[in-house]
């Protein structure tokens, strides 16, 4: 490390030569009885104090301030409208739509089961008081959670150090972070979720102490906890990918070490690998499609949640209208049928009397997509070629097959599905698409091939299974949903649209829903209802296409990735004006702002230690140790940091300021870390003087000091503001609006 060549370049000084001298001692006893290592300029700090007092000690200290004031509010704050009222859901049993995968909820729905909240309370809107409803036990749970954050980093930090100050260092912050307190307090994902990333990143770390010993029951304890902690984060967001990639890169790592070493057999190697195989890969994936399928059936019951889904997994639903019914499996000539958009919420396919308005396209009945069962969703499908009633009994059976073309009449208004090369209201260069002619007779723009994805010529079409694709004969224009909600002239349904552009995608794909001919014989939908593949399947597709269309609320305050580190804005909690009682999320700033100095730090002693190494500097066994907590327990924390925040520099869905907090985890262990190793460093180039010791002693007392007294000042903006906001300079919080973007 360039740093240390002034303490010890070509061994010159004082402290130097007692190395030389200490050597030269070593090699003269020759036996086995060597004298014992050098006194530590820091080892005060860490002696015999023993490691379990100061865990019990911050773990005290991280309950207390969780739970202090838990119930206040008493009424809804933040995203407790969303979460606490999907438990609600899983008391009830009904099914719901959420783009996060189910274990956080289900695990907040057990919480508050089990503490005696019976699932009435509507959760309508922040600011709805809980009354005589038991909220306590579900921020209880959450709060429980995110107080293991602080145990959790502090034994990783210990681990990784072998310092108990970097340990402590890093407990205090998290301890006395107003972000993490707040984000802990209510019935939300995140601490759960942050329960799980620590409880993954401790089991790897304390799994790979064990290298030593592989194969024994620690050893096997640890890495199986490890895919335990891997499936719990996926389960409750996506972004617990990213400690799934953590831990692969670790594991990668380690193979290629073990790959290297020549003393172990392919015998051993393969057992290696199939040990993180099972226990990394097969068990959290076990796990995590375990959470899918007691999330399926504990929401057997019809709910808000059921239009976004196929309807095929509809039928499964109690109360649902596809539930136990009973229609003929395969399509023909005749039939009445509604048809279901695929994309999520995509509608069915509705026609009604109005029409388009002047200058929007012809002036011809306006089709739309249409969210709710109704009448006018009801169309016939006959021959493009024959007005014939094929429902006549004269006339056998024809079915539709894959290929045919065919015209589609509607019931109520007997106009044909049509479309022509003028321009969609809405979507520029798609299609109009319109219903056109009187009784079934209108011209050659209302032909459409009927195609099923996946099938060959000639192949029947099945109700609610086949998926269908309408392709326009004159035009080649697929019909589709664009998503975009019609003016009033439109009664704010869905445009549908004729799409020139050839996209196998959800908009441009139907299925057959209901279906009516009594020429056929009917059978229960349950023939028909999707495997529990399918329906994981379908399940992920709609989460990845609803995360991806996340759009900001009205009057929310969103975020860039790039204000997060700053601490830039927060957000409000609870309560807007001075009469409210007001909870504001924002990060302790001496915490977040040492945490974002402490990153450029590390940054800038990592390279250091790597160009020292590489020019060959001299280092002492001191420095070496030093050096490689700082570059590979380090490492691992930093590469933690990156992968929890670089990723959402490239994401297109609406991001906020809560999407830090897995990434402010790991940049606070690397304070623990990189502090104590810097003032170990100081320590041990000022050890000739009695400046050592105190130089290492006080510099961890004044961090741990400004951060328990920065948290001093800022403590209300977790337990809460009442009075004037902090621009009114007769605010208490006034001189601590030190951003103009705080909106506390």
């Amino acid at each position: 490390m360039p740093l240390a060549v002034g303490c010890c370049q070509a061994e010159s000084g004082p402290r130097c030569g007692g190395l030389r001298q200490r050597r030269s001692r070593r090699a003269a006893a020759g036996g086995p009885s060597r004298p014992p290592p050098p006194a530590r300029a820091w080892a005060p700090l860490e002696a015999p104090v023993g490691v379990w007092t100061p865990l019990a000690f911050v773990t005290l200290l991280s309950f207390a301030s969780r739970f202090y004031r838990l119930s206040e509010p008493p009424h809804v704050c933040w995203d407790e409208t969303h979460f606490g009222k999907m438990g609600s859901y899983y008391i009830n049993r009904t099914f719901f739509f959420d783009v996060h995968p189910p274990l956080g909820k289900m695990l907040i729905g057990l919480a508050g089961y089990l503490s005696g909240y019976d699932g009435t309370f509507p959760f309508q809107k922040p600011g709805d008081r809980y009354e005589h409803h038991n909220y306590i036990g579900m921020r209880g749970f959450c709060a429980f959670l995110g107080s293991c954050l602080v145990p959790f980093a502090y034994l990783t930090v210990l681990e990784l150090s072998k310092s108990l100050s970097a340990a402590l260092l890093a407990a205090f912050i998290l301890i006395f972070d107003t972000g993490c307190i707040t984000l802990s307090q209510y019935i939300l994902l995140d601490p759960i979720l942050m329960f799980f990333l620590m409880g993954a990143v401790l089991s790897m770390v304390k799994y790979n102490s064990y290298a030593d010993r592989p194969f024994s029951a620690p050893w096997w304890f640890w890495l199986s906890l490890t895919g335990v902690n891997l499936a719990g984060a996926m389960g409750v967001k996506f972004v617990g990918l990213f400690v799934v990639l953590l831990v692969g890169l670790n594991t990668v790592y380690d193979l290629w070490e073990l790959l290297g070493d020549l003393s172990l057999s392919l015998v051993t190697l393969g057992k290696h690998l199939l040990a993180r195989v099972f226990c990394l890969i097969l068990l959290p994936l076990a796990l995590y499609t375990a959470q899918f399928a007691v999330h399926f059936a504990a929401l057997n019951k019809s709910g808000p949640g059921d239009g976004f889904f196929s309807s095929a997994f509809q039928s499964r639903l109690i109360g649902n209208n596809l539930h136990n019914v009973s229609v003929p499996e395969h399509l023909a000539y005749g039939s009445v049928i509604t048809m279901k958009n695929l994309r999520m919420a995509g509608g069915y396919l509705h026609s009604h009397w109005h029409l388009y308005p002047e200058g929007v396209g012809a002036r011809q009945q306006q089709v739309t997509a249409y969210l709710h069962k109704d009448l006018n969703n009801l169309w016939i499908i006959k021959k493009h070629d024959s007005n014939t009633d094929h429902l006549d009994p004269s006339y056998s059976v024809e079915f539709v097959r894959h290929g045919d073309v065919i015209r589609l009449e509607h019931k109520e208004s007997s106009r044909n599905l049509h479309s022509h090369q003028h321009e969609a209201p809405m979507t520029r260069k798609h299609f109009q698409v319109t219903g056109y002619g009187i009784n079934g007779t209108g011209d050659a723009n209302d032909f459409w091939r009927i195609e099923v994805v996946g099938r060959k010529a000639g192949k029947l079409i099945k109700v609610l299974r086949s998926q269908i694709r309408l392709t326009h004969l004159a035009t080649g224009c697929i019909l589709g949903s664009s998503g975009k909600t019609l003016p009033k002239w439109g009664w704010e349904q869905v445009e549908v649209t004729c799409s020139p552009y050839v996209k196998e995608t959800p908009n441009a794909l139907w299925n057959v829903e209901d279906h009516i001919n009594p020429k056929l014989p009917n059978i229960s939908l349950d023939v028909l209802k999707p495997s529990f593949p399918e329906i994981l399947l379908e399940s992920h597709m709609v989460m990845i296409r609803g995360n991806s269309g996340l759009k900001p609320k009205e009057n929310e305050v969103t975020s860039k990735p790039w204000h997060w580190p700053i601490n830039y804005q927060g957000l409000r909690f609870s309560g807007v004006n001075e009469t409210d009682y007001r909870v504001y999320l924002l990060g302790n700033p001496v915490v977040w702002w040492l945490n974002l100095v402490t990153i450029g730090l590390y940054l800038t002693m990592a390279t250091c230690a790597i160009v020292a190494m590489k020019r060959g500097v001299h280092l002492t066994a001191e420095l070496k140790e030093l050096s490689e907590v700082l570059l590979h327990s380090g490492g691992q924390i930093m590469l933690g940091w990156l992968l929890h925040y670089l990723p959402f520099f490239m994401m297109g869905r609406v991001l906020y300021f809560h999407h830090y907090f897995p990434a402010m985890l790991f940049s606070s262990m690397l304070t623990g870390i990189t502090w104590d190793t810097l003032l170990k460093f100081c320590a041990g180039c000022l050890s000739f003087c009695s400046m050592g010791r105190k130089v290492y002693t006080y510099g961890m007392l004044a961090l741990m000091l400004l951060i328990v007294y920065s948290f001093y000042l800022f403590h209300p903006l977790s337990y809460g503001m009442v009075g004037p906001m902090a621009s009114d300079p007769n605010s208490p919080m006034a001189g601590l609006r030190w951003l103009e973007s705080w909106e506390f």
